[in-house]
């Protein structure tokens, strides 16, 4: 039997000198390959509002939308922690309302974990959540669901300030309960800085090499996406071009008549 990656695993690569891998996945299809590779966490990232369902940023994706990608990924990932972004309006009304949807990621998807967004307005919401059973990962900096507030998708904790108030929303997120931190889009002296001030791992998108683990978006990762191309994100090889030479080959030889043969 295949091991599962637990709690203590991830929060043992905090100061680890092999940083830790982290990616997005959003099918059975993604979920099985990823996990075959060996990746410890994968994250049913609310970006599926965009690479997925088509919607223009991650505001839109419903709990419904992201309950039915979050078990197909559980299903395919036997060995790698599954956690599920919990997405937008789904926790930031209450405590309770946040628990409650927390609990169906938990129950019905059978995600280990769940993401949210949030500094240290969120932190009730991440102490209620982990007091019932349920462990949390943080997200600062660059919140997506946030980008109206932020007037785009720009870089976050580039003044003193800014930077400052961060680093408490770190902690406070620390001291909520939350066993991770996602860093998204903030200077790499920012990232290194709360990285080795805190004592939980951090894991960075856009965020500089000190951080304790990388996550990255699949369809980036992969060239699978061509609408967005963040420049935090590295294209390792470019399977849009390469479906697209497919299909147009199945599309020739079924109107020449050469398949099938």
């Amino acid at each position: 039997m295949l091991k599962r990656v637990t709690l203590d695993f991830i929060k043992k690569q905090k100061g680890s000198k092999t940083p830790f891998v982290a990616i997005t996945a959003y099918d059975f299809t993604s979920a099985k390959l990823v996990d075959s590779v060996g990746i410890p966490l994968i994250l049913v990232g609310d970006s599926a509002a965009m690479v997925i369902y088509g919607y223009e940023n991650t505001i839109p994706v419903t709990m419904e939308e992201m309950l039915f990608i979050v078990s197909s990924v559980s299903r395919g990932a036997k060995q790698s922690m599954v956690v599920a972004d919990m997405p937008f309006l789904s926790y930031q009304q209450s405590v309770e309302t946040a628990i409650l949807n927390a609990g169906k990621f938990i129950k019905l998807a059978g995600a280990h974990c769940v993401k949210l967004e949030g500094g240290l307005e969120m932190c009730p919401q991440i102490k209620g959540i982990t007091n019932s059973g349920i462990p949390v990962i943080g997200h600062i900096g660059l919140t997506p669901q946030s980008v109206h507030k932020l007037s785009g998708y720009k870089v976050q904790g580039k003044t003193k300030a800014n930077a400052k108030k961060l680093y408490q929303d770190a902690l406070s997120i620390q001291a909520a309960g939350a066993f991770a931190l996602v860093l998204e889009g903030v200077p790499e002296e920012l990232g290194q800085h709360i990285t080795a001030n805190i004592d939980i791992p951090t894991i960075g998108i856009g965020a500089g090499k000190y951080c304790d683990g990388q996550i990255q978006v699949y369809h980036d990762l992969l060239g699978l996406f061509d609408t967005f191309s963040p420049k935090h994100a590295k294209k390792y090889t470019n399977l849009n071009e390469q479906i697209y030479d497919s299909l147009m080959k199945y599309k020739f030889e079924v109107e020449s008549c050469q398949f099938p043969d």
